[in-house]
């Protein structure tokens, strides 16, 4: 079997194994940056330059290529529409069009490298609990947090930067290991 083969299969075996979404920047606010050059809701001046750093896009979820691919600096809430109150911080996406992360693609593959702060909330942005997870151990990290009944939501940060990199919320109608129905 090829390693092309190989690794189709183990992705696949991964997406029927992942029980949580990756709810990754909608198209439409890439959209929106992309043709008016502002943040949403803000409107601060969005800020184009070559890639000094891995990122990643939060659109697609992937890093960047570091001094040859262009991305777009803005102002972003990812608690906009989640919770009353804002808490803004600066993000990249790709200065060219780029695909969505599938919802249920589980954790990027490309930010695995990198350590993240994996940060679960209830509603009215109660933060319940927080893991500092090395390279490799985000998923499981993810995992245990959605174990709990009390969490509505993850929130995924960059270790070194802090900046915001995606949410995660469960499937709908998932259950937890205590049998409490989740709707998500």
């Amino acid at each position: 079997m090829t390693s092309q083969a190989n690794e189709f299969l183990a992705t696949k075996r991964h997406l029927m194994t992942t029980h949580f979404r990756v709810i990754a920047l909608s198209n439409d606010i890439a959209q929106y940056v992309r043709s008016a050059r502002k943040a949403p809701r803000y409107e601060h001046p969005a800020y184009t330059s070559v890639a000094t750093g891995h990122g990643p896009c939060r659109l697609c979820l992937r890093t960047f290529r570091v001094g040859q691919e262009e991305r777009i600096l803005f102002t972003f809430d990812p608690f906009d529409g989640l919770e009353e109150v804002p808490l803004p911080g600066p993000i990249f996406i790709h200065a060219e069009s780029c695909s969505r992360y599938p919802e249920e693609g589980g954790y990027p593959a490309e930010l695995r490298p990198y350590p993240a702060v994996i940060v679960a909330y209830s509603k009215g942005q109660r933060l319940l609990a927080q893991i500092n997870a090395d390279a490799g151990t985000q998923q499981s990290a993810v995992e245990q947090l959605l174990d709990r009944d009390d969490v509505d939501y993850i929130i995924v940060r960059d270790r070194e930067a802090g900046c915001y990199d995606f949410r995660v919320v469960r499937f709908p109608s998932e259950t937890s290991p205590s049998g409490a129905k989740h709707k998500c």
